[in-house]
């Protein structure tokens, strides 16, 4: 017996379009064509057959990121994340003395040791260069603070989320929370926040080589920075509108230029190169290994960085 070419048994019963023996009542919600229960897939409304499943797969446009990875579902919430770490830290060294405060002295990043008062922490020796010097030729007001060169290691990353003054830690945070989604959007969380930390990592090296030797430097700016330099790599690759971009680059320039007294240039400087250069990896990374090489790349800078910080220092000898 032949079966017709409509997939309908010669006894007029509808039969599986993939399964020709078999009966079935039941048809494509899309297609219309007869299926039967092994070729029944669960839809929307109704059931649809294999083939339709299949081609409406990949007409779904897929949850990436513009550059990999994940889109982001609320791209606002590491940015929350971080600054709610900025603010906790903020209040820990409020109340704990704010200017004369152990953890922001702990905390912030000084290439060298710096010689304090103890009868006044917010006053310095200047150009006291060695914990024996200080303790012994202050007449026993001096406490040695350690810097980065002897040991205090974590300092490269502790900074960028040390602040003092409110006024500090309330424009900081305000700039992240405007540049912050905007990246997050675009490049997916997980590459959002080593762009951020790498650019922390980066405006510290930058201190390290170029701030003078008895400077404490302490904000989230360097790797704020490193966000809008890391948003004008991106934007320039995807060609959108930069005109928002550039009046802020100008604006955060003439902030760093008028207020380098108060500002620690070098901490912007590194990390706006910095964050551009971990930009520039994830946007050109090849499309055939891009997840790879984005990892890979930032794991080197971050590397390099560590490197170069240690051996200005000698720590590497």
């Amino acid at each position: 017996m032949t079966q017709p070419s409509d997939g309908t048994a010669a006894t007029g019963v509808p039969t599986c379009y993939r399964h020709p023996g078999r009966e079935t009542w039941i048809r494509c919600q899309r297609c219309d064509k007869p299926i039967c229960p092994d070729c029944m897939r669960d839809a929307a409304v109704g059931f649809q057959c294999p083939d339709c499943i299949k081609e409406g797969a990949k007409g779904t446009r897929q949850n990436r990121a513009m550059y990999g990875g994940e889109r982001s579902a609320d791209p606002r919430l590491t940015t929350f994340v971080l600054i709610g770490i900025n603010a906790v830290i903020w209040l820990a060294i409020t109340a704990t003395g704010g200017n004369n405060s152990r953890l922001a002295q702990l905390f912030a990043l000084a290439p060298t040791g710096i010689c304090g008062s103890e009868s006044s922490p917010s006053q310095y020796y200047p150009g006291v260069a060695s914990q024996q010097v200080c303790e012994g030729a202050t007449g026993g007001d001096g406490v040695w603070r350690a810097g980065f060169a002897d040991g205090s290691w974590w300092q490269l990353v502790t900074a960028a989320f040390t602040h003092v003054e409110v006024w500090h830690v309330a424009m900081n945070m305000l700039a992240l929370f405007v540049l912050g989604p905007a990246l997050e959007g675009i490049i997916g969380r997980a590459r959002f926040l080593a762009v951020y930390l790498v650019s922390a990592l980066g405006s510290s090296v930058l201190v390290v080589f170029l701030a003078g030797a008895d400077s404490s430097t302490v904000g989230a700016s360097g790797a704020i920075f490193g966000l809008l330099g890391a948003l004008l790599v991106v934007a320039r690759k995807a060609r959108l509108n930069m005109q928002g971009l550039v009046q802020n680059l100008g604006l955060a320039v003439a902030i760093t230029v008028f207020g380098w007294r108060m500002i620690s240039w070098q901490g912007h400087l590194g990390g706006i190169v910095t964050g551009a250069l971990a930009a520039a990896i994830i946007a050109y990374a090849p499309r055939s290994s891009r997840s790879v090489v984005q990892w890979a790349g930032l794991a080197l800078l971050a590397v390099v960085l560590l490197v170069l910080a240690f051996v200005r220092d000698g720590m590497l000898g």
